[in-house]
């Protein structure tokens, strides 16, 4: 076990480096900078650009250097925990992402414990009561909850938590505790707004787990073993939990891998419909305005997150599964 994960961390390791790479490069692929971003649109508004302070811009951040010397400045800093500047709101990474960093892991997390609580149940009762009539009304549900696009399910629920509830129509919070130092009315505040972005990010998720649970334990309770347990008078409940219900949920582990970086990008189109303060939209911003620094340092930040994942799952898959071993090679 520790050879195992002594080696896990060791490929890590490469593969970080070899994604920073990837990232940089995607990232500068776009012909211009910032600066020339900036440079468009100061013309289009009719605003005259000083050719002297924009080349002195240029040299202060670097960008008159070659691309390796500007990754290697990048990587250098990330290694201090230094994240870089972000020249579109004019502060540092780590002051720039915030509350909502914060905010997003809030409702990610909130949507990961909604979409857990409701397809868990649903899928297992749909799977012991195949075909019945329960069965195929949460089908139907799961297929409308799959069709339905989110950016259409948040402006209806948006509408009727403001008529029913008296709801403010965007963000997490009501608009006086926007730039107010957190309170007890301001948690309550986020509260009562997280309901309608959790079931609006949760809906697809939801229906699409009900359907893959539905499907792994119909095929797990097909097989001898089961059958052979409930020849042998094992009750139902415990043959069911024992070992079919424990098989069926590895798809489930492996998906941590892509659990983790959700919690952080949460639902970016959603969040741009609903005003949410999350990570998501100002991601799209930065890789629009080819804010580097910014940019970087999120997708960098999503890598470690999805590789942390994967290395969770394998473990995780290794104490729920006992087919599964950590070495290669035939056991004897």
């Amino acid at each position: 076990m520790l050879g195992y994960l002594i080696r896990r961390v060791l490929i890590m390791i490469p593969t970080l480096l070899a994604i920073s790479v990837i990232t940089f490069v995607i990232i500068q692929l776009p012909p211009g900078d910032y600066l020339t971003t900036l440079v468009v649109e100061m013309q289009s508004r009719g605003e005259s650009v000083d050719q002297g302070r924009l080349a002195l811009l240029r040299e202060t951040y670097g960008f008159d250097r070659p691309m390796h010397e500007q990754y290697l400045i990048w990587l250098a800093g990330m290694l201090r925990g230094d994240f870089g500047y972000s020249f579109e709101y004019n502060l540092p990474v780590a002051d720039v992402v915030g509350d909502r960093l914060w905010l997003t892991a809030v409702v990610s997390f909130a949507t990961i414990i909604f979409v857990y609580a409701v397809s868990f149940p649903i899928g297992i009762y749909s799977a012991t009561h195949q075909y019945s009539a329960g069965d195929y009304a949460l089908t139907l549900l799961g297929f409308l909850g799959l069709a339905t696009p989110s950016f259409l399910l948040a402006l209806v629920l948006l509408y009727l938590a403001n008529v029913w509830f008296g709801t403010s129509i965007g963000g997490l919070m009501d608009p006086k505790y926007v730039d107010a130092p957190w309170s007890l009315g301001k948690i309550l505040s986020v509260i009562e707004h997280l309901w309608v972005p959790v079931v609006v990010i949760g809906t697809a998720g939801t229906a699409a787990m009900i359907r893959r649970l539905r499907a792994n334990l119909l095929d797990e309770l097909d097989k001898p073993y089961v059958v052979t347990a409930r020849a042998k008078g094992l009750p139902p409940g415990r043959a069911l939990w024992k070992y079919p219900l424990r098989m069926a949920l590895n798809p489930f582990i492996s998906d941590i891998g892509n659990l983790l970086p959700q919690v952080v990008s949460g639902a970016a189109i959603v969040s741009v419909v609903m005003s949410l303060p999350t990570t998501g939209p100002m991601l799209l911003d930065s890789l629009r305005s080819q804010d580097m620094y910014l940019a970087g340092s999120f997708l960098m930040f999503l890598a470690v997150l999805t590789v942390i994942g994967v290395f969770i799952s394998d473990l995780a898959l290794a104490a729920l599964d006992p087919r599964i071993r950590l070495s290669g090679g035939a056991t004897r």
